[in-house]
């Protein structure tokens, strides 16, 4: 940034001085200067007073360039007139004149000698014929060579702020690129180094092109991420978000999902990298990870997370084109709280797991799978909570998750961040929320209801928080169930757990995997496959 500071004194400088092309001299009657009571010269300040036969004076004062006094051919006649000091009789008037090369040297009193006879004073404005033919070549007063000035100014200000913006953007992206190069050197360490167990045979397996993917969401660990992406072809998009693109690719002939940020949502990226990368994070309900890489398309930075690919596309897609009957809503609901329990859930030991929190659970990041079953996406702004240290590790983004799904505590801004366990009560608040639409889309006893978000009937369709909040926390307003969702066993169990997830108190929420396992009773009483 060194020389782009350079460049921007040099600018000001140049641009902000007004005195960068000589001094000022006060010009009157201003219609010498084009209507500007001053002037400005490369070489003096001029001022004459003319006494006429009347005994009027006429006095006028503007500038001298430097042309006249030393490069044009009327330079003896201005030098004269400079080094005459003394008034001049001429057949109408007595003519008295001086020049100065001060800074506004010329607006000094000025008149005649005490010997010159001088009754009143008048000025007397003269005419624009005379201007411009007593005062020929002056760059103050030819419009041609205002015009002139005005356009070298422009285009170098316009080159200079060029120059000053490419130099800002270059040393964005190199920053950019050298945060890449550190979390890439992870991947070159695997590399690097042998590997254990089930580790060393995938790379075995990507080495011989022998990948394959179940499709279950447990794709492959990351292993390398330096050529994944000029390895992919992108063929479309499946979706947008407010990090950027979806899009459907082909990776060794297998469909993969890659998730482009800009570079200018880098945190989103690497924090979303650096939770999918957490030692035993892999889970049949959680999407599998393959890689993270960065693309450099010549005139930005992309940056790819690569994740296996879900045709049937998010829940909430899924939701508002299909309905459900009960297996399905018992698989689905069973899928989320199994993905959302291992995610909650610490593993102790060498190769343990902390705890992780979504923070913006929602059916827009909930993938379905060919089997029914669904799996949770999008973790960009997960926090994770290490027992050892007893620190919640939050994420540097100022971002939150939606306004809709965002509980209470997390509304009034009174969440407790320092225990990590506020955070997972607030995924099951948004959990409740989910449940709601999709029982909303269950066949049941009834004909399935049309798909609505939560609190379709008392917030528009992108709320702000206050807004959200007037209706959860002040009103204390919660969806509503329909009657018939009380006529059957299982969907008033369901209800059930939507409203111990939606309670005010944070600690007195359900936890996910007491979801989990009242969920799991209702599979195994309907005898629902997964």
């Amino acid at each position: 940034m060194g020389s782009s500071k350079m460049l921007l004194t040099a600018f000001f400088v140049f641009y902000g001085s007004g005195t960068a092309y000589g001094i000022n001299c006060v010009c009157f009657p201003s219609e010498l200067c084009n209507g500007n009571t001053t002037c400005i010269t490369g070489g003096q300040c001029y001022s004459d007073l003319r006494l006429k036969k009347d005994g009027t004076v006429e006095r006028e004062d503007y500038c001298i360039s430097r042309e006249r006094l030393a490069g044009s051919a009327g330079a003896a006649f201005w030098q004269m007139r400079c080094n005459n000091h003394k008034p001049k009789t001429q057949p109408y008037f007595t003519w008295y004149k001086r020049c100065c090369k001060t800074e506004m040297c010329n607006a000094a009193d000025f008149s005649f000698p005490p010997e010159t006879p001088v009754t009143t004073t008048t000025t007397v404005k003269p005419s624009a014929a005379n201007n411009q033919s007593t005062f020929p070549g002056d760059g103050h007063r030819n419009p041609s060579n205002i015009y002139l000035i005005a356009g070298v100014a422009s285009i170098g200000s316009l080159f200079l702020l060029g120059t000053v913006f490419w130099m800002i953007l270059t040393n964005r992206r190199r920053r950019v690129k050298l945060q890449l190069a550190a979390r890439k050197s992870e991947s070159d360490r695997l590399l690097e180094n042998p590997l254990r167990g089930s580790d060393q045979s995938a790379l075995n397996a990507i080495a011989n092109d022998q990948l394959a993917f179940s499709g279950s969401g447990s794709g492959l660990p990351l292993l390398s991420q330096r050529t994944v992406a000029r390895q992919i072809n992108l063929t479309m998009t499946v979706g947008k978000g407010r990090y950027g693109e979806v899009w459907l690719g082909y990776w060794h002939g297998e469909k993969v999902a890659v998730k482009i940020f800009d570079s200018r949502d880098d945190k989103s990226w690497m924090r979303e990298t650096e939770i999918y990368n957490t030692t035993m994070l892999r889970h049949d309900n959680l999407l599998g990870f393959i890689a993270a890489d960065n693309k450099d398309t010549g005139l930005l930075t992309q940056l790819w997370l690569i994740t296996d690919y879900h045709e049937k596309g998010s829940l909430f897609d899924y939701l508002t084109q299909s309905t459900l009957d009960l297996p399905d809503l018992l698989r689905m609901t069973y899928s989320i709280a199994n993905g959302l329990a291992h995610l909650h859930m610490e593993i102790v030991g060498t190769q343990g797991k902390p705890a992780i929190a979504h923070r913006d659970l929602k059916s827009k990041n909930i993938l379905v799978k060919r089997n029914g079953q669904c799996v949770v996406a999008d973790l960009g702004l997960a926090v994770r909570f290490d027992s050892h240290t007893g620190l919640v590790d939050i994420p540097v983004n100022d971002k939150v998750g939606t306004n809709r799904y965002l509980s209470p505590e997390v509304l009034d801004d009174t969440i407790n961040i320092k225990n990590f366990e506020s955070f997972k009560a607030a995924d099951l608040y948004a959990l409740g929320l989910v449940y709601w639409e999709m029982t909303r889309r269950c066949n049941v006893v009834a004909p399935a209801e049309d798909y609505q978000l939560p609190y379709f009937d008392l917030l528009p369709g992108d709320p702000s928080l206050e807004e959200v909040k007037a209706v959860v926390c002040d009103q204390h307003q919660r969806p509503t169930f329909p009657p018939h969702w009380q006529n059957h066993e299982s969907l008033q169990l369901v209800s059930r757990i939507m409203r111990e997830c939606w309670y005010d108190r944070p600690m007195a929420r359900l936890t996910a995997l007491r979801v989990k396992k009242s969920l799991g009773g209702l599979l195994e009483q309907h005898d629902v496959k997964l």
